[in-house]
């Protein structure tokens, strides 16, 4: 994919992705490589990304997207333009969803079962961006979709210690589903067996090399990649036994009767106006 058109920047997030018309005449939005996250928050999307989706959670499609500074010079704000300058070649784009809304656990409910799904997913890839206060949770044509997987993997910043950084608990305390009665180890039973070597073979396989070229400690691509695989696969195997979950909510005692009686007594006022009107 080839950007044509830089249509906006979105300043929600630390990286700065930015809205780009691509020439398909699709729209996407753009993480760029030369953001402070750099290309290992790419990495980390199309890894999580990717996995999310074969383990049929809703993830905007994933694309390789070319990207000429050029295209942003019309860009004012100097900021913008010294990120996009810096992100010429390939980045990654994401399907632009059209009219969706960011998540509020207080308005949009989840089943049990789909929450307990992401939280297991979330702890699998150690994602510590998806809290109460930060959802990066989209729900379009009433559907829940998961997007900003950058701050995932984290253990992938210190190769040295990844082993031992992999195999920490996961606090799901404050996760933006854990009010929806989320039952990781019913996911782990569902999704754990699914997580094969061959399929993180498939998902890594789909990182760029030039994101994994000169990895310290790694003499090539595919060593990063089996690490990754390697890691993956094990946390897959025990995680669910690792996660802290926030504690059950109390169920919240029924309104008196006399208000009850009020509020029904009011309902049918109502009712009565509708009908005479």
């Amino acid at each position: 994919m080839t950007g044509i058109r830089y249509v906006t920047p979105l300043r929600e997030g630390g990286s700065v992705p930015g809205v780009v018309e691509a020439d398909d005449l699709g729209t996407y939005v753009v993480k760029f490589h030369g953001a402070a996250q750099g290309r290992k928050a790419l990495v980390a999307e199309v890894i999580a990304g990717e996995l999310g989706r074969r383990l049929d959670l809703r993830v905007p499609e994933l694309v390789r997207f070319d990207f000429d500074p050029v295209i942003g010079l019309g860009e004012p704000d100097q900021e913008i333009q010294d990120l996009l300058k810096a992100s010429g070649g390939l980045n990654l784009g994401m399907d632009f969803l059209p009219g969706s809304l960011g998540f509020d656990p207080l308005a949009f409910g989840v089943e049990p079962a789909e929450a307990s799904r992401v939280v297991w997913f979330d702890a699998l890839i150690g994602n510590v961006d998806r809290s109460w206060r930060n959802p990066n949770l989209l729900v379009w044509h009433r559907n829940l979709w998961l997007i900003d997987h950058g701050a995932s993997l984290i253990w992938h910043h210190n190769w040295k210690g990844a082993a031992a950084s992999a195999a920490k608990p996961y606090d799901a305390s404050d996760h933006a589903l854990s009010r929806f009665s989320p039952d990781p180890a019913a996911a782990a039973a569902e999704l754990a067996p699914r997580v094969t070597a061959g399929l993180l073979a498939e998902v890594t396989a789909l990182v760029p090399d030039e994101w994994l070229a000169g990895e310290p400690g790694f003499d090539s691509p595919d060593a990063v990649r089996r690490a990754y695989g390697e890691l993956l696969a094990a946390r897959a195997a025990d995680i669910h036994e690792r996660i802290t979950l926030a504690p059950r909510r109390r169920d919240r005692r029924p309104p008196p009767e006399w208000l009850r009686t009020w509020v029904d007594g009011k309902n049918a006022e109502g009712a009565d106006a509708g009908e005479r009107a």
